[in-house]
């Protein structure tokens, strides 16, 4: 114990969020240092990296042959073992400072409705990228610390965390989970919605990271004052030839009707399991919103509207998991208390 004490001095410990579209990192003592796109760019039949985050993402859909630019991340969870473990060492090695030769302790936050046999790689990947200890603790928890609400007391807290793969909706007492419902739909559902949206109704074919752009720039989950226009590049597919036109907010919400209302449908699920006492506390406390997809204009609105509670979007959505992982390495004996335990569902 004494022992592990020391090392730990010596060590630059650190959060990970890893997620589906960006992994962030938190090192003791430092803040958040990183936060790049999941995307590895490697040598076609060869598994050799080439690139790594944000200049792996610039490839996307921009590749010669010779080169694949892939998110080794799908609905949150490892579809690549080889490559997120490349990816994992290749961001450790870009923070960790090598004070001496010690290996840092590092906490990973995990989607609640992941498999063991799921979490067993993500643990292993750490630990082959050269983690010294590896904790694993659930988004829904992570984000719920991150944002300061006071999940150690005897009351109900509720965090709705959206991010790229999963969308996560949990209630939380007494440093532990009461009910969590996770759903594979996040912010890249909705970027494919777009997708075949503009496909079915215009014959315009774009890709991903446009569909990211219109998202970002005018998506909405509830009407707008002032509806929003863009103008979006792609390919005509009757004509087989570069076009430009322009869509509206409205349009778009449309397009992402679907996988908005599996959203709502998991938070109406979570109510309805949540005990009555708990209930009562929501009732004053409402929900927060954290993740990218909280982001999204409308959203806090339309919850408040179908739940009839109020609701608050985080500070900080994007980095709230990250800041919670980052919280609880400076509490050794809570972070023991919260892990997730592989063996304890089996």
């Amino acid at each position: 114990m004494i022992f592990d004490r020391i090392l730990g001095m010596f060590s630059s410990d650190m959060g990970i969020d890893l997620g589906t579209a960006s992994t962030l990192v938190f090192v003791k003592g430092r803040g958040i240092v990183l936060n790049e796109p999941s995307v590895v760019a490697i040598q076609k039949g060869t598994n050799r990296v080439l690139a790594v985050g944000e200049e792996a993402k610039n490839m996307l859909g921009r590749t010669p042959g010779s080169i694949v630019a892939i998110r080794p991340l799908k609905d949150g969870v490892i579809a690549d073992f080889e490559i997120t473990e490349s990816m994992l060492r290749y961001f450790i090695r870009k923070v960790h400072n090598r004070k001496a030769l010690i290996r840092p302790r590092i906490v990973v936050a995990i989607p609640s409705g992941i498999t063991e046999v799921e979490k067993r790689a993500v643990k292993d990947s750490a630990e082959h990228a050269g983690a010294r200890e590896v904790y694993l603790i659930e988004e829904p928890m992570a984000a719920a610390i991150g944002v300061g609400l006071p999940v150690q007391e005897a009351a109900g807290n509720m965090i709705v965390d959206i991010g790229g793969g999963t969308s996560e909706v949990a209630i939380i007492s007494l440093a532990g989970i009461v009910f969590s419902r996770s759903v594979r739909v996040g912010g890249d559902e909705l970027d494919e919605a777009i997708i075949q949206y503009l496909k079915r109704t215009y014959n315009l074919l774009i890709g991903p990271r446009m569909a990211e752009m219109i998202k970002i720039n005018i998506g909405s989950t509830y009407p707008l004052e002032e509806e929003l226009t863009m103008e979006v590049k792609g390919r005509d597919l009757v004509a087989g030839l570069p076009k430009t036109m322009t869509v509206n907010s409205e349009e778009i919400r449309e397009a992402m009707a679907e996988p908005i209302s599996t959203v709502i449908e998991a938070v109406r699920i979570s109510l309805e399991r949540c005990p009555p006492e708990l209930s009562a506390d929501l009732v004053d406390r409402g929900m927060v919103l954290a993740g990218g997809g909280a982001m999204l204009r409308g959203l806090d609105k339309l919850l408040s509207e179908e739940t009839g509670l109020p609701v608050n979007i985080a500070d900080e959505p994007i980095e709230s998991v990250v800041l919670g992982t980052g919280k609880v390495l400076q509490e050794l004996r809570f972070l023991k208390r919260i892990e997730v335990d592989e063996k304890s569902t089996l």
